[in-house]
C-alpha cells in the first residue's frame, strides 16, 4: 500500500466519522418533537429515524454533486484539504453537541472544506457564486419558510380542533407525529447523508481514481447511508433535549405541524440540489410551532445562542480546516495528514469522555427544563 493510499483510506474513514457525527447530532432535527409529546419512546424514535435516514440516503444523489463539483474548484482540491476541511467540520460538530447547540453539520462541512481550500489554492478556488446560491441564500430563507408554514400550520390545527377534548385531540396528532417524523428523517437522508457522499467522491477525484463531474460510486452511497443511520441510532440526546424541551414547550398538534413542515421544505430542497441545512430548517419549524400557538412558551434567548452558533458555523469551521491544512502541510506527505487524525481521534474521544458528566440519556432526556441543558438530578440518586 502506498502512501497516497493510506491517506485516502484515512480520508474516506474520517469522511465517514463525519457522517456518523451528523447522524447523532440531527437527529433532534427529526424526533425531538415526537419524543417530548410522547408519540414515540425515546429508543424507538431514534431506531425509526435511523432506519428512514438509511431509506432516504439512496433517493437522490443531486446534493452530492453539489458538494463534489460545485463550491470549489476540484483541480486545486488534494487529499490533505479534504482531510483538513473535514477535521474542521467535525470538531465544530462535537463542540456544538456538546453544548446542546443544533447547529448545522452541513455548513459545517461546507465551511471546512471551503476554508482549506482557500488555504491551500487561495479565494480563486471557490465558486463564491456557487455558494451564495446554493448554501447562503437557502441558509438565510429556509428557516424562516419553515418558520411561516410551521406557524401558519399550528395555527390551523388548534383553530379547527378548538371543539375536540383535549385527550382524543392530543392522543390523534401523536399518531399523526409518527408519519411526520417517519418523513422528516427520510428527508434527512435525502439531504444530509448526501453531503458526505460528494466529500468522499471530492477525495476520490482529487486522487485521480474518479474523473472530475463523476457521479458517487456505489459503494459510497452504501456506506455513507450506513454510516448516518448508525449515528442516527446511536442519539444525539444532548441536542435532542435542547430542541424539545428547551426552546419551545410543544404539545402534539404544535409538534405533527413543525415536522411537517420542515419535511416539506427539506424534500423540496434536495429536488433542486439545495445544500440544506435540515437544522435550521427544523429550529425554525419549532420556533414557527411556538408562535403559532397563543400562549405558548417560546424561550427566545436560547434561540437567540442557536442563531448565534448558525452565523459562526461556517467561517468557525473554515478557519479549523485552514489551520489543520497549514499543520498537515507543514508535517508534510502521509505524516501530516495520519497527525490529524490521531489528534482527531484523540479530540472525539475528549468530547465524549466530557459529555458523560452528567449524562443526557434517553432516561432523563424528557426531564423537566431547569434553564440548563443537564437535567436535574432524581433526588434518591445521582444521575449517570
Amino acid at each position: 500500500m502506498t502512501g497516497n493510499d493510506v491517506v485516502l483510506a484515512l480520508v474516506v474513514a474520517t469522511a465517514l466519522g463525519f457522517d456518523f457525527t451528523n447522524g447523532f447530532h440531527d437527529t433532534g432535527n427529526a424526533m425531538a418533537t415526537s419524543i417530548v409529546t410522547g408519540a414515540l419512546p425515546p429508543r424507538v424514535a431514534v431506531a425509526i429515524s435511523a432506519v428512514m435516514n438509511l431509506a432516504g440516503a439512496f433517493l437522490s444523489t443531486a446534493v452530492a454533486a453539489t458538494i463534489a463539483s460545485g463550491l470549489v474548484d476540484t483541480a486545486d482540491v488534494t487529499l490533505t484539504v479534504v482531510m483538513a476541511g473535514l477535521t474542521g467540520s467535525i470538531l465544530w460538530n462535537l463542540t456544538t453537541w456538546y453544548v446542546g447547540i443544533p447547529s448545522s453539520s452541513s455548513h459545517a462541512l461546507i465551511g471546512g472544506v471551503i476554508g482549506a481550500t482557500i488555504a491551500a489554492a487561495g479565494n480563486s478556488a471557490v465558486k463564491w457564486q456557487g455558494l451564495v446560491s446554493k448554501v447562503i441564500v437557502p441558509a438565510a430563507l429556509s428557516p424562516v419558510i419553515a418558520g411561516t408554514i410551521s406557524a401558519v400550520g399550528t395555527y390551523l390545527v388548534y383553530r379547527l380542533t378548538r371543539g375536540v377534548a383535549e385527550r382524543p385531540r392530543a392522543h390523534g396528532f401523536r399518531i399523526g407525529q409518527v408519519g411526520s417524523a417517519c418523513m422528516v428523517s427520510l428527508a434527512h437522508g435525502t439531504n444530509d447523508a448526501q453531503k458526505t457522499m460528494g466529500v468522499i467522491t471530492l477525495a476520490l477525484i482529487a486522487n485521480g481514481t474518479l474523473q472530475s463531474g463523476a457521479n458517487a460510486p456505489t459503494w459510497v452511497i452504501t456506506s455513507c447511508a450506513v454510516s448516518i443511520a448508525l449515528g442516527t441510532y446511536f442519539g444525539g440526546w444532548r441536542v435532542i433535549r435542547a430542541l424539545g424541551k428547551g426552546l419551545v414547550e410543544i404539545e402534539a398538534p404544535q409538534g405533527m405541524a413543525s415536522e411537517s413542515a420542515s419535511a416539506a421544505v427539506i424534500l423540496s430542497s434536495t429536488d433542486f440540489g439545495y445544500s440544506l441545512s435540515t437544522t435550521h430548517v427544523a429550529t425554525g419549524s419549532i420556533l414557527g410551532a411556538g408562535v403559532g400557538k397563543k400562549g405558548a412558551v417560546v424561550r427566545w434567548h436560547l434561540a437567540h445562542r442557536m442563531v448565534a452558533a448558525w452565523v459562526l458555523t461556517l467561517p468557525a469551521a473554515g478557519l479549523v480546516g485552514a489551520l489543520t491544512y497549514w499543520v498537515a502541510d507543514a508535517i508534510g506527505g502521509t505524516a501530516g495528514v495520519v497527525v490529524i487524525f490521531i489528534v482527531l481521534v484523540l479530540a472525539s474521544i475528549a468530547f465524549f469522555a466530557a459529555s458523560r458528566h452528567p449524562a443526557v440519556t434517553p432516561e432523563n432526556v424528557n426531564a423537566a427544563w431547569t434553564g440548563s441543558l443537564h437535567p436535574a438530578p432524581p433526588t434518591d440518586e445521582v444521575s449517570s
